[in-house]
C-alpha cells in the first residue's frame, strides 16, 4: 500500500472511531459500497413512484425494505417485490444494519418523527418535500442535524436538480431577462383531489392532505416548488406574505383551501411573486412565468422558452442572423428562444442520481436541510397568512 493512501484510510478511520458506533459503522460501510441499500418509509403515491425510479438505477441504489401502516397499500407490494421485506413498523427499517439510507415519503405531519430517527439509526437520508411541517419543528431539526454532520440529508425540491431549471438560474444570473420585477406561478387542476379510500376509518390516512392537522395544502404540496425554485435563482428570501383563499367549490368535509392565492413581496430585489393554485380549472394548469424588462421566460414543469421583448428580439435575430454559429435554438416561429432541445425527463431521476453522487463523495446536497428548511418555513408562514387572513413581514434576518 503506498503511503499516502495508507494515510488517507488512517484518517477516514480515525474520524470514524470519534463517532458513535453504529454511525461509524454506517458512514465507513457507504464510503465502500458502490450500491447503496435504501429503505423506503412511506409507499402512498410518493413513495411508491421513488420506488419505481429507484428501480431504474440498480448500479446506484438497491431497495431492500418498506415500510407502510395501511394493509391495502402494504399487501400488493409484497405481492409484486415478495424479495422486499415489507413491515407495519418503521422501526424495522432502521433496526436493519444493512440498510444505509432511508426514503422518508410519508405525510408532512410525520416528517420530524421519521426523519430524525433515521438520523439517529446512523442512516443517510432522502426526506421528501416539503421538509417538515411547522415553525418550531424546522428550528429544532436544523438544530438536531449539527450533531449528525457525516450522514447525507437531501430534501426533494427536485427544481435544483433539472437541468433545464439551471439554465434559468443562469438566464436570470447573467442578466438575459434584464430587471426582473415580477413572478407569477399556478399549478390548478379541475378536481377534488381525493384519493379512494376503501373504508372509511381510514379516510384520514389516505386523504391526509385534506386536512390541517396532516398537511399544509396545495401550498405545501405543489406551490412550494415555485416557491423554492425562486429562493434558490434569485439567491433570495421574501420579507412580506399576504395570502388568502377558501373552500370554494368542494363542500365535502376538507379542511386544508381547495383554492389559494399568495403573494410575495421581496423587498432586497425589488420583486414580487404570485403563487396560486385552484382545484376548480385546469386550464392553465402548470404555469411559471418569470417578467424581466428584457424578457420573459415562461416554463412548464419539463421545458421553457425566453420571450425576449421586442427591442432585444431584434438585436439578438440581427445577431444571429450574420453569425449563423449562435447557440440560439428559436422557436418555430422565431418568437421565442428555445430553453433546452427537448423536455427534460422527470425531476426525480437528476435529485436521485445527484443524491447517490452526495453519497458517495459525502457532499452537501444542493437541496439541504438549510435552504429547504427556508422553504419549509415559508409554506408555513404562507399557510398562516391565509388561514388568518393576516399579513406577514419580517419573515427571515439572513438567507442560507
Amino acid at each position: 500500500m503506498k503511503r499516502r493512501d495508507f494515510i488517507q484510510k488512517a484518517g477516514a478511520l480515525a474520524a470514524v472511531s470519534s463517532l458513535p458506533i453504529g454511525v461509524g459503522a454506517s458512514i465507513l460501510k457507504n464510503r465502500q459500497a458502490e450500491v447503496f441499500n435504501v429503505g423506503i418509509i412511506g409507499y402512498g403515491d410518493r413513495g411508491s413512484g421513488l420506488h419505481n425510479v429507484l428501480n431504474r438505477m440498480p448500479e446506484k441504489f438497491t431497495v431492500k425494505g418498506i415500510a407502510e401502516v395501511l394493509p391495502f397499500r402494504a399487501e400488493p407490494v409484497s405481492k409484486k417485490y415478495p424479495q422486499i421485506p415489507v413491515y407495519q413498523d418503521f422501526r424495522r427499517i432502521l433496526d436493519d444494519k444493512e440498510i444505509d439510507t432511508v426514503v422518508v415519503a410519508t405525510p408532512l405531519n410525520a416528517h420530524y418523527e421519521h426523519a430524525k430517527a433515521v438520523l439517529e439509526a446512523g442512516k443517510n437520508l432522502y426526506l421528501e418535500k416539503t421538509m417538515l411541517f411547522t415553525l418550531d419543528e424546522i428550528q429544532a431539526f436544523q438544530d438536531f442535524v449539527r450533531n449528525y454532520p457525516n450522514q447525507t440529508i437531501q430534501v426533494g425540491h427536485q427544481y435544483r436538480y433539472s437541468p433545464l431549471y439551471f439554465k434559468v438560474k443562469e438566464y436570470i444570473q447573467k442578466g438575459w431577462l434584464g430587471k426582473v420585477t415580477q413572478v407569477s406561478a399556478r399549478w390548478d387542476r379541475n378536481g377534488s383531489w381525493r384519493r379512494p379510500v376503501p373504508s372509511p376509518e381510514f379516510e384520514r390516512q389516505v386523504n391526509w392532505r385534506m386536512y390541517r392537522e396532516y398537511s399544509g395544502g396545495l401550498v405545501a404540496e405543489l406551490l412550494s416548488h415555485q416557491m423554492d425554485f425562486v429562493n434558490w435563482a434569485f439567491d433570495t428570501l421574501p420579507d412580506r406574505i399576504y395570502g388568502t383563499g377558501g373552500i370554494d367549490y368542494f363542500q365535502d368535509g376538507r379542511e386544508t383551501f381547495d383554492n389559494v392565492q399568495v403573494t410575495l413581496r421581496y423587498d432586497k430585489i425589488g420583486m414580487v411573486g404570485n403563487f396560486g393554485a385552484t382545484c376548480g380549472n385546469q386550464y392553465e394548469g402548470y404555469a411559471f412565468k418569470i417578467k424581466g424588462t428584457e424578457g420573459t421566460i415562461s416554463l412548464l414543469t419539463n421545458d421553457g422558452i425566453f420571450y425576449p421583448e421586442p427591442e432585444k428580439k431584434a438585436k439578438l435575430q440581427e445577431v444571429d442572423g450574420v453569425s449563423g454559429a449562435t447557440p440560439i435554438t428559436w422557436t418555430d416561429n422565431r418568437n421565442g428562444i428555445k430553453l433546452v432541445d427537448e423536455p427534460t425527463k422527470d425531476g426525480t431521476i437528476y435529485a436521485l442520481e445527484d443524491f447517490y453522487r452526495c453519497l458517495k463523495e459525502k457532499s452537501k446536497p444542493l437541496c439541504n436541510v438549510n435552504n429547504a428548511g427556508n422553504t419549509a418555513k415559508l409554506v408555513a408562514l404562507a399557510n398562516q397568512s391565509i388561514y388568518e387572513g393576516i399579513v406577514i413581514d419580517g419573515l427571515f434576518s439572513s438567507k442560507d
